[in-house]
């Protein structure tokens, strides 16, 4: 795999249980800092359909 530029929100600060985004023209991945080595690939389509679930309240328990 090429070498990703990961990005974690603000909000975990130094922590280690954070998620982890790395965005390529290509495709968006997705890891926890607790896992790095599992690496989750969406398409941009993918991506975007999962953050406006998110927005959208789907997955709130």
């Amino acid at each position: 795999m090429e070498e990703l530029d990961w990005q974690r929100p603000s909000a975990c600060g130094d922590g280690n249980n954070c998620p982890e985004v790395a965005i390529t023209p290509d495709a968006v991945y997705l890891r926890s800092s607790l896992h790095p080595t599992s690496v989750a690939q969406l398409t941009t389509d993918e991506w975007r359909d999962l953050l406006t679930a998110i927005r959208n309240g789907e997955f709130d328990v």
